[in-house]
Order: structure tokens, then C-alpha cells, then sequence
């Protein structure tokens, strides 16, 4: 090596300047502090009920029936969480309900899916007419009895399909998605066409692939509504060994539970108020979303944003 090169390779680069940053303003300084004390707020009555409900699960029934139980459990005891998990109709309905919202989320992410696709298509001819049948049905409804009356002159009831059909397709989530599909490139999906692919090729190795965000997000929205949904489960389906948890704490809450089990067995025993069986209940309803949502909120506000946003 030269004497030059060598003086080049052992000189120190200069360290590149800070860029100037932003003046924070005495106004701005306010406003971080007041959107601060606002979210902090919002957090805090988020959270409180769920923690309410944690602590009186925990909690003997005669500190919950003098009201004393806020967000620390008092008189702590799980015999209550073991009586409802010895009730085997509560692990059915359980079961009942995962099956469903994986039966039902898989239809309504398949039909939304294409459906969206379909729509974001502008030289489809009758486009605006498929989008005005599908906005139609955000304010008009067949009705409560038509309903009924269709799905069981189509010999849907007492079947999962009797919960994923008639929901399968939600219009906010379609619109949604349409407008993701929108904003990509038309030329990706041109080359593609001159490479050889169809119309499902294309959707199934261009689109799909880059829409990754904004499918966990529909599967995000369609899971949870599945999950906690009870109102066509309580129409649909007769019998007991049928029906997802939400009715199984649809009739705790309700007082004319259909957990016969347990109130022979807490009767019996004398253990825990109806009050920590409801809580109970709502602590082992909602615990499978809340240790699903994390790994999919990552997906959720790139999805949202991507899907209502143009530009």
C-alpha cells in the first residue's frame, strides 16, 4: 500500500451534524402534557373494570357482597375457578366456541376477501352497483323473523354454518380492505399478467402476499366478533351441548343459569356467590383474545392505516 492509501484508511470520518430539532413551543409543551394526563385517563378506565373483574374472582364471597373488593382480591381463594373448570359442560361450550370462530373467521376472511378484490377492479363493469348492494346492507335489514325463517328453511340450525353464513361478510371490514387493495400498484399485478398468471394467481402469489397487515387485521376484527358473540347461537341452536361459553355466561349473568353443575355443586359445598361465578366466567371467556391480541396488534394499525388512508 501507498503512503496515501494508508493515510486515507487511518483517517477519522467526520461525524455527521445533528440536524437542528424541532422548537418545542410553550403551546406544544401544554399539549404533550394535556394529551398525556388524557391518554393516561383513558388507559386507567380501560383497564379498571377488567382488574375489578380479576380481583372478585379471586375473592371470597362475603368481601364482594360488602362490596370491599376493588383491585385487590380479598379473602383470596380459587375454589371457584376449579368448580367452574370441573363443569363439563362449560369445557363443551368452550370447544363449541373455538370451533366456531375459527370455522366462521376462515369463511368470512375467504368471501371478504374476494369480494374486496372484486370491487377494487375499476374497469369491472357493474362495480358501483356491487358496492351499493353491499353499503345497502349497512342501514337495511331483512329483520329479526326473516332471518330466522331462512335460515331454518335452509336446514342451517343447529350448525356452525347458522353462525358463519348469514354473518359472513362485514361491510366496514370490506370497505376496508377494498381500499387496501386500491392503493397497490397497478403495474405489480400487470407484469404479473404478462408473466402468465390468471386472475387467482395473481391474488394468491402477488396480492395476498403483500397484504399481510391488512388480513391479520380482518382476522382480528372477524375472531373477536366471532368470539363474543351470542345472539345467533341462542337462536339457532337448541340444545345445550351446542352452545358457545358467551351463552354459557349469557345465562350466569342472567340469573337463570344453564350451569346446572355448578350451582348443585357450589350449593352443596357452600362455597362462592353467584357474583364470583359470573367473574369467574368472564376471566376464562375473554383470557384466549387477550393472549392472541398482542401478537397480532402489530398488524393492526399498519392495516387500518393502509386500508382507509389514500395517498
Amino acid at each position: 500500500m501507498t503512503v496515501e492509501a494508508v493515510e486515507r484508511a487511518t483517517e477519522v470520518e467526520p461525524r455527521p451534524r445533528r440536524r437542528p430539532g424541532i422548537r418545542q413551543t410553550r403551546g406544544y409543551r401544554v399539549f404533550q402534557v394535556v394529551n398525556a394526563i388524557i391518554l393516561t385517563l383513558v388507559v386507567v378506565v380501560t383497564l379498571y373494570p377488567f382488574v375489578n373483574i380479576v380481583a372478585r374472582s379471586m375473592s371470597h364471597e362475603a368481601y364482594i357482597i360488602a362490596g370491599q373488593v376493588n383491585l385487590v382480591p380479598r379473602g383470596f381463594t380459587l375454589d371457584t375457578y376449579q368448580l367452574v373448570m370441573s363443569d363439563p359442560l362449560f369445557w363443551t361450550n368452550y370447544r363449541n366456541t373455538v370451533f366456531y370462530t375459527v370455522t366462521a373467521t376462515l369463511i368470512s376472511i375467504v368471501m371478504t376477501t374476494c369480494y374486496a378484490y372484486v370491487l377494487s377492479k375499476k374497469h369491472l363493469k357493474g362495480r358501483s352497483a356491487l358496492v351499493g348492494i353491499a353499503v345497502f346492507t349497512m342501514f337495511f335489514s331483512g329483520g329479526l323473523i326473516p332471518n330466522y325463517v331462512l335460515v331454518t328453511s335452509l336446514g342451517l340450525k343447529n350448525s356452525v354454518w347458522a353462525i358463519a353464513l348469514p354473518n359472513a361478510i362485514n361491510v366496514f371490514n370490506l370497505l376496508v380492505m377494498k381500499a387496501f387493495f386500491e392503493s397497490l400498484p397497478v403495474e405489480l399485478e400487470e407484469a404479473a399478467a404478462v408473466d402468465g398468471l390468471n386472475t387467482y394467481g395473481i391474488l394468491l402469489r402477488i396480492v395476498l402476499p403483500l397484504s399481510k397487515a391488512i388480513v391479520a387485521t380482518m382476522v382480528l376484527f372477524y375472531a373477536v366478533a366471532f368470539w363474543n358473540s351470542w345472539f345467533a347461537a341462542f337462536l339457532y341452536m337448541d340444545r345445550q351441548e351446542l352452545w358457545p361459553v358467551t351463552i354459557y355466561l349469557r345465562n350466569l349473568i342472567a340469573g337463570a343459569t344453564g350451569a346446572e353443575n355448578i350451582g348443585a355443586i357450589a350449593e352443596a359445598d357452600e362455597v362462592q356467590a353467584e357474583a364470583t361465578l359470573k367473574s369467574v366466567t368472564i376471566v376464562l371467556t375473554t383470557l384466549p383474545i387477550l393472549l392472541v391480541y398482542p401478537f397480532v396488534q402489530r398488524y393492526f394499525v399498519r392495516g387500518i392505516m393502509l386500508g382507509a388512508v389514500k395517498g
